[in-house]
This record gives C-alpha cells, structure tokens and sequence, in this order.
C-alpha cells in the first residue's frame, strides 16, 4: 500500500539535492559476456543547471582538505585498473562458483575470470566524482566518462522485471553484502552523477536510467523494507546501500515513491531502542559485527533526515497558510509528526554511535581490514560529518591514520578477510580519506514527485 501524498501537495514535494562532485557456498558460474558500452553522444550546448543557495552548515566544519598523497596514490592505482570496456573488476581474489567440486565454493588463482562489474565500477567512479574529476575536464576525466558510459549501458541492456541490473554473477560484493549489490550502487552513482554530463541528451539518459533502476527496486521491495533472497555474508551492507541510493534518486528527482522511502525508514527503525539508540540485531544478516548494523542503518536515516528538510517546508508553509482547509492543515500536521519521528531515530542512533566512535572493539569490525569495514567506516563518517563538532573531528583524524597506515605500496587497499577484491576496498577507503568532501544538505528551487515531469527551474 503506498503512502498517501496529500493532494495539495501532489505537485509540490521538494527534493533535497546533495553537492559533490560509500555467501553461499555454491561448477564454477559462467560468466556472461558484456557488450563494449555504448559511447557518449557527441557533446552539445552545455545544459544550465538550477544553483540552489548554499546550504546550511556547522558553524565550525571547516572547509574540505587537499588530497592527500595517499588519496592521489589510490586514485592513480584505480585509473590504471579500469578496463578497456571501461569498467573495473573486482581486481583479484576468489569467486564463489557453483558446484565446485572440492565443496568451499570458491574458486581462486591468476587464471579466475575477472569481468568488469557493475557494482565495482559504481563505487570507482564514486570515488573518482567525490576527489573532484568532472567527466569533460581534469587529470582523470576521460576514466570517469568511459565508467559513466559502461553503466548506462548496462542498465540499458538489463531486464525491466527482476532486480539485477547485470549479467555478471557470484563476485565477492554479491556474495559477501548481497545478491543485489549492484543495482543498489548503480541508482546510488547514477544520482551522484546527475547534472555532470556536458551535453543534454546523456543527462535525459542518466535520468531514464536512473529511473530503470528505481521502478526495479520498488517492485521487488517488501512491506516491511527489505528484498526477498538478498543474500549475503552481511547483507546489511547492501540493505545500507539501497536507503543510500533510493534517498538520494529522491533528492536527484527520480520517480521514487514516498511510500518506498517510508518502508525504508521502517526497516532501518527495526531493533532500535528509541532511548539509548542501541540497535538489536534483526533479520538482515550482518555477521554478527555490529558496525556494519549501526553504520547501514545510520546511513539510510540520515539521508532520509536530509530529504525530510524540503518536505517539512512546505508541510509547515500549509499549516501556516489562511488559504489552506482545516483537513489540509490537520493532514499537514500528522505528516509532520512523521517526520518528527524519523528524525528523532536519526539523533538517538547518530548520538549512540558518536558515543562510540573512539571505542576501539566497535570500530574494529570483523577484527582486521575488509571492505566492509571501509564502506561502514564511510557511513559514519558522512553521517558525524553532517553533525559537526569534536565528534567528527577526532573522527576523520582517526580514519585518516588508519586508512593512510591500511595502504598497500602501490597506492591500493586491500582487506584481510572476505571482500579482498582491491577494486572496492581501494575505493571505499578513498571514499573514507575524502570523507569531508561528502554531500552537504541543501533545499533546492525544484518542485516535483514521483508523477510528473522532471522539469529544472533556472
């Protein structure tokens, strides 16, 4: 049953924009040839994006730092992965395959079938859009165009019925955070990169596609938030990425439906103590390490939190106005205590994990270096960030020593257990050192919902 989207606000839902530029055991899976991408259409008039005014900050967040070396270390160790099709594999390791023979289901060694990805070239580019690369200018652009159109071209070539957007299977992001990693990153980078493209007509592509992808996950999303056979070592993880990702295609403008970003919110509200904001293990698999649980669902409320910011104005601007009926005003009013509620489990959690930042065995994880430690090391971070203060601080300079002392020679990362593709390790620990340059919130000149027309006020 979808929310119901009050009828005099069936055409003005503002959307919050961010500025920026985070297994089962089972004869070795056939991997699917992918096409060579389709290329950009050739450059036209630049499009005039709306500039909202700046957001609102932390008095005392100061400004983001330069790279860093290590930074422009793993950047450069990212460029010269990326493949000639212009995606990225997972970069080494193993595979679990399907029916093989000594019973681990893992299959490993120089000779493993290593294809670009989907998810991996996502979570590369992110890191690429978030270092500052533009994808018409700069050191890195024509890595960042190449990656941009590899994924428009898989989504174009995916299905419209089932949730993958891929025909590459059993990599560790699929088997280790979940079956649908993929399409979770894909709405995820397809949102980041809106506004980017230098011509009009792969920004209305961006735009279908990201749209694609959204209509995918809403049908395949169950009443209470989650996705049936997301399967995963800490599915949790790509549970955190799909708020991430549906919140943000809300904020890009996608069609998404409030009814889905509520359901969302529920399933991220699910095991939290509303007073100490501890939050109880559930249903999604998370390994039993309770960053991963603490960061994914941190992360979903807190983009959650961002958008309900333009949705709160104009609720209060009808609660306030002469012209507006009494049943409008009421109707206004029980959607802001909604939105009180959502927002009150984004502070207790934020407050519960700000508290606990510095406590050694939390940050630890798994108990050593993992992708799934970074992309949790990430979501906490952008959420601290959004707080501001001593917290976030003493954070990033912590973050800062340990993903700087995690680096390989050769300017990558990789981990000690379970996601050791350096692909995603690189990247999200990129997306760690540049947490700072994270997206801000900010209420937008742009009115639209999940029913009409994308249009762009100048």
């Amino acid at each position: 049953m979808k929310l119901r989207i009050l009828p005099w606000a069936a055409s003005l839902v503002f959307a919050t924009r961010c500025l920026h530029a985070e297994p089962l055991p089972s004869p070795v899976a056939e991997v699917t040839k992918e096409a060579t991408p389709a290329p950009f259409a050739p450059p036209a008039a630049a499009t005039v994006e709306a500039k909202p005014s700046d957001p609102p900050k932390p008095t005392d967040l100061p400004p983001p730092k330069p790279l860093g070396d290590p930074a422009k270390k793993g950047l450069a160790w990212l460029a010269g992965k990326q493949n000639p099709d212009g995606g990225w594999g997972q970069g080494g390791g193993w595979r679990i395959s399907v029916g093989n023979r000594d019973g681990n289901g893992r299959v490993e060694g120089d000779n493993v079938a290593d294809p670009s990805d989907v998810g991996n070239t996502a979570i590369a580019l992110q890191a690429f859009l978030r270092s500052g690369t533009k994808l018409d200018t700069g050191e890195y652009s024509g890595h960042a165009r190449k990656a941009a159109a590899f994924i428009l071209a898989r989504i174009e070539e995916a299905d419209a019925d089932s949730l993958y957007v891929t025909k590459v299977r059993d990599t560790q992001l699929q088997s280790k955070i979940g079956v649908y990693v993929d399409t979770f990153l894909a709405a995820q980078i397809l949102s980041d990169l809106k506004g980017r493209f230098p011509n009009s007509s792969d920004e209305e592509r961006r735009a279908r596609m990201l749209d694609k992808v959204v209509a995918k996950i809403q049908k395949h999303q169950q009443a209470d938030g989650g996705f049936a056979n997301n399967r995963g070592w800490a599915s949790t993880l790509s549970q955190g990425m799909c708020s991430g990702a549906l919140n943000s295609a809300w904020a890009a403008g996608a069609k998404v439906d409030l009814a889905a970003l509520e359901k969302d919110h529920v399933q991220n509200a699910e095991g939290l103590d509303r007073t100490s904001g501890k939050v109880a293990a559930t249903a999604t698999a998370d390994a039993g390490v309770e960053i991963y649980r603490y960061a994914s669902k941190l992360n979903g409320m807190t983009r959650f939190s961002m958008n309900n910011v333009s949705r709160r104005g104009e609720l209060e601007k009808t609660v306030a106005s002469p012209e507006a009926s009494d049943q409008q005003k009421n109707e206004a009013k029980e959607e802001l205590s909604k939105l009180d509620r959502s927002d009150a489990d984004q502070q207790v959690l934020l407050k519960q994990v700000a508290g606990r930042a510095q406590e050694a065995g939390f940050v630890s994880g798994f108990g050593n270096n993992g992708g799934e430690e970074f992309i949790s090391y990430m979501n906490i971070g952008e959420a601290l960030r959004t707080k501001g203060g001593e917290e976030w601080t003493k954070w990033d300079e912590s973050m800062t020593k340990t993903i700087n002392g995690a680096q390989n020679e050769d300017g990558s990362w990789s981990g000690q257990h379970c996601i050791t593709g350096r692909t995603f390790c690189t990247a999200s620990a990129l997306m760690v050192l540049m947490t700072d340059r994270a997206p801000a919130p900010v209420v937008p000149p742009i009115a639209k919902n999940a029913d009409e027309k994308k249009t762009t006020t100048p």
